[in-house]
């Protein structure tokens, strides 16, 4: 949801859901009553800017509903995973309402089916209003929807306008990947720079364009389904960049704020949080960098992916379920305070009304007066689902190690990918897709 934080959850998600296991002591979920006005007291639980947003909405919420007390508290992300699956393991010490990032949920929803209430009931027709692949990660196998989408982490290339201008080369005249690495050797060859600057050990951009291309780990059934054209075509598109000489791999967040800052690569692909990375570490560079949605690998094919993101859910055991879902609700399915939490606290919305806001189709001086969040807003409702399973993130650590395999080691993507099937079938004791 926050940034760096979203990139290295992977090993903390596999460790949280392997301790726990898959027997919940959880009790069966209080039923939501939607009707009647709300009262009473519930605890809310977050982290960051997060709490700070829900903090800054409780007290709008108490003020319109007399009688209630909205109490968060702020956890800290480094303990947070710990206690709410230590929380959901015995079936006690949760709050009414709690922050779980995007892909965390799928292995919650997973491991404890009973742990979390289902707000199908109350939130269903709200469906066409969340960027899909959020809803989609919220849902459980028997269709319930247990968490309300919060932010959205859409994915689109950033690039420096000076060194395309310097190259001779429109951004929005690439339109394909190969497109890309294409512009991108003239680039190098007329600036000296490289394409993109990131991690390869961390896996996180093959994700992206294996979630591009609407493809996951897993295929429907919960089988590996590492030898796709879509995860082949990925690994080699970033293979082939290495082979050119167009990447510059730099290790963890740091290593990547400190490459864009000192202008290493020409472009970069991240969520649109990172525009708070650029305003904030970089405001030297303002003017110099332009937005644009990703090539595609084919046409018609989906300009966009995620990185990021969180959900509000309810536990089984909250004492006070109607109240947290009428909060949950005030937060999340409300344009204005959606807004309000991209203009203060840089959550941006995974709720697609709010997306239609005057403050979305402003121009950003950083990037030239360019309207940067409506190129976001305009992704938002495209974005691929990704398929999760309770084992996604034993199979994101076994995935990165492919991925340096075959960018930096030289190995064939295919036979790559095939060994990396091997191994979570291994660790997880899934099937291989046929």
């Amino acid at each position: 949801m926050f940034g760096k934080k979203v990139i290295i959850g992977a090993a903390s998600l596999a460790l949280a859901l392997t301790a726990c296991g898959s027997n919940s002591a959880s009790t069966a979920p209080n039923a939501l009553e939607p009707s009647g006005a709300p009262s009473g007291a519930i605890t809310v639980w977050s982290w960051d800017v997060a709490a700070t947003a829900l903090k800054r909405l409780a007290t709008d919420y108490q003020t319109a509903n007399p009688g209630t007390t909205i109490n968060v508290v702020d956890v800290g992300y480094d303990n947070a995973y710990d206690k709410i699956s230590v929380g959901l393991k015995s079936g006690s010490g949760l709050p009414d309402l709690l922050t779980v990032e995007t892909d965390h949920m799928p292995g919650y929803i997973s491991n404890f089916p009973k742990g979390f209430v289902d707000i199908s009931s109350v939130a269903k027709s709200m469906k066409a209003d969340f960027d899909p692949s959020k809803w989609d990660a919220s849902t459980g196998a028997d269709g319930g929807l247990y968490s309300l989408p919060w932010d959205s982490g859409t994915v689109a290339m950033y690039y420096r306008s000076d060194y395309w201008a310097a190259a001779g080369i429109d951004p929005n005249s690439v339109k394909t990947w190969d497109d890309f690495v294409t512009a991108s050797e003239t680039i190098k060859a007329k600036t000296g720079h490289t394409a993109l600057s990131f991690d390869v050990s961390s896996g996180a951009l093959f994700q992206m364009l294996l979630q591009q291309q609407g493809a996951s780990y897993f295929d429907a059934d919960g089988k590996i389904n590492l030898h796709t054209p879509e995860a082949i075509r990925a690994l080699t598109l970033m293979k082939t960049m290495q082979d050119k000489g167009l990447v510059d791999n730099v290790q963890g967040w740091d290593g990547r704020v400190a490459a864009n800052k000192q202008g290493h690569s020409a472009s970069h692909v991240e969520a649109v949080w990172w525009i708070g990375t650029l305003t904030g570490e970089m405001p030297e560079l303002k003017g110099k960098f332009g937005v644009r949605p990703l090539p595609v690998f084919a046409d018609g094919g989906a300009q966009t992916s995620n990185n990021g993101g969180s959900t509000l859910a309810i536990p089984a055991q909250a004492a006070n379920p109607s109240l947290a879902w009428s909060f949950e609700k005030f937060v999340l399915a409300n344009s204005k305070n959606q807004v309000s939490m991209m203009q203060n606290e840089g959550l941006y919305p995974a709720y697609l009304p709010a997306l239609t806001d005057p403050y979305f189709q402003s121009a950003d001086p950083y990037f030239g007066g360019q309207k940067v969040y409506q190129t976001f807003a305009d992704l938002t409702g495209k974005i691929p689902t990704l398929l999760y399973t309770s084992d996604f993130g034993k199979a994101s650590e076994i995935v990165a190690t492919a991925v340096v395999a075959a960018v930096l080691n030289g190995t064939d993507p295919a036979a790559a990918l095939k060994d990396a099937e091997t191994q979570i079938a291994s660790a997880t004791g899934r099937t291989i897709a046929p």
